[in-house]
């Protein structure tokens, strides 16, 4: 059962300690860089095109695995920022006659999106080597359509963790919470002290599919979670309901969230995170949930990781604390030797170990050595994900065709900014949700 399997990965994010106090820049345990593990082609005068919806620190971070990528080969390479949803940004590009080399899919329903529109080149040999040698079997099967492996995961996340402020938390005497009850009763023993509990960054609607999908994880349970995913089972199904009264729990209290409603649908997430790890003890949330990458941006603060900021696991709603997983993974979309060569270099420790070092990454590649995490947050959470092998649960919305799971303004994202704006209306939000779902699945 994932829950039990992958409870360590959630549990293992409560370390404290740095080595790098920003959890951004340096590289953990003084670790020197290590030997190259993967032999590159000669790539000069040959451009390689790679399109991804990272932005600020994450599109800087990656652009220095690109920039190693250069030096190793002599290709140029250019980042071609691409805008949510991919797969629309990524038809227009197509049907222009210029679709890039490369594209990194933040979806599993993406990749069989790109293979179904014949867009997306089956992974090349070397490539499918260094999986083989440097990944489990289930992250290898998120890459595969079909029993034919198109993508390379190359960023994974825990999305299962709520960062605090550790100031905020000793000024108001709260104590980090195990269940979803001691959630509230702490978000309240907060609220007393005089600051917003809870920050929640609703502008991006893939942040409210996040706090549903750990809910309805622990509550519904893993069967019910694949059924759900699939659209066996209808959004208008007694577990759906149960798992968005539990969460109007939360969002029902105005006084709990950072600007109430409003300001939560105002909030972007770099933000949400932000507000959270500003201000001392006097912050305008306490709290933030999302996943391990949330330490790109407090590096934008002054906190520091393992110190001012720390992090316990999803609270249990159910018999146990959720691991929801996400993860972003790279596809050819041309027949070239420079895209099958970035997609073998993604594959290697190589790359892993250059964003892993900067932070506010996870790698799940069983290979890379540990160390070259800068804080010991990151290093344990990586490690437990690798120690979860394959028993774990891959993100629900990024599961779902894009039109549904993953496009702004509309289906679960708007249906969940809708519910956070009117949390009494349970009904009324699972209708929308099925109608959404039935149109996106045309069942």
């Amino acid at each position: 059962m994932a829950l039990a399997a992958t409870a360590a990965l959630a549990l293992s994010g409560c370390g404290g300690g740095s080595d790098d106090d920003k959890g951004a820049k340096g590289s953990g345990d003084g670790a020197e860089k290590p030997a190259v593990t993967v032999q590159l082609p000669k790539l000069t005068g040959e451009t390689v095109q790679v399109a991804a919806v990272w932005t600020g620190p994450e599109q800087a971070n990656f652009t220095k695995v690109l920039d190693e990528f250069e030096k190793r080969t002599g290709a140029k390479v250019t980042f071609v920022p691409a805008q949510d949803p991919i797969v629309n940004f990524l038809g227009t590009k197509i049907a222009g006659g210029s679709p890039p080399d490369v594209a990194m899919l933040p979806q599993v329903g993406a990749i069989q999106q790109a293979v179904a529109k014949k867009w997306a080149k089956p992974a090349g040999a070397e490539a499918k080597a260094q999986l083989a040698k440097n990944y489990s079997k289930g992250w290898q099967d998120l890459g595969a359509v079909d029993g034919t492996q198109y993508g390379v995961y190359f960023k994974a996340a825990n999305k299962s963790l709520v960062w605090y402020n550790t100031a905020a938390f000793d000024n108001a005497g709260a104590s980090v919470p195990k269940t979803w009850q001691e959630f509230l009763s702490t978000a309240e023993t907060i609220s007393a002290s005089g600051v917003t509990p809870v920050s929640v960054g609703g502008a991006d609607g893939w942040t409210l599919t996040d706090w549903f999908e750990n809910i309805y994880l622990s509550q519904a349970g893993p069967e019910k979670y694949d059924q759900l995913a699939r659209h066996e089972i209808k959004w208008t199904d007694p577990s759906v309901k149960e798992a968005l009264t539990t969460l109007g729990q939360l969002f029902g209290k105005p006084n709990l969230i950072a600007g109430g409603a409003d300001g939560a649908l105002q909030t972007e997430f770099p933000a949400s995170v932000t507000q959270t790890f500003t201000g001392g003890d006097q912050p305008k949330g306490a709290m933030v949930f999302e996943g391990d990458f949330v330490g790109v941006n407090i590096a934008e603060t002054d906190a520091k990781i393992g110190e001012d900021a720390k992090v316990f696991p999803f609270p249990a709603v159910g018999a146990d604390s959720p691991v929801v997983t996400g993860g972003d993974a790279a596809v050819a979309l041309k027949d070239t030797k420079g895209a099958q060569a970035l997609l073998t270099f993604l594959a290697s420790t190589d790359a892993a170990h250059i964003w892993a070092e900067a932070g506010g990454f996870v790698s799940p590649n069983k290979s890379l050595d540990t160390a070259a995490y800068p804080n010991d947050v990151q290093r344990d959470i990586a490690k437990a994900l690798i120690a979860a092998g394959d028993d774990f649960r891959f993100d629900m919305s990024d599961q779902m065709p894009q039109s549904f799971g993953g496009t702004p303004g509309k289906g679960e994202w708007k249906a969940l900014q809708d519910f956070l704006k009117n949390p009494k209306d349970v009904a009324g939000a699972q209708r929308q949700l099925e109608s959404a779902a039935a149109k996106a699945y045309q069942s």
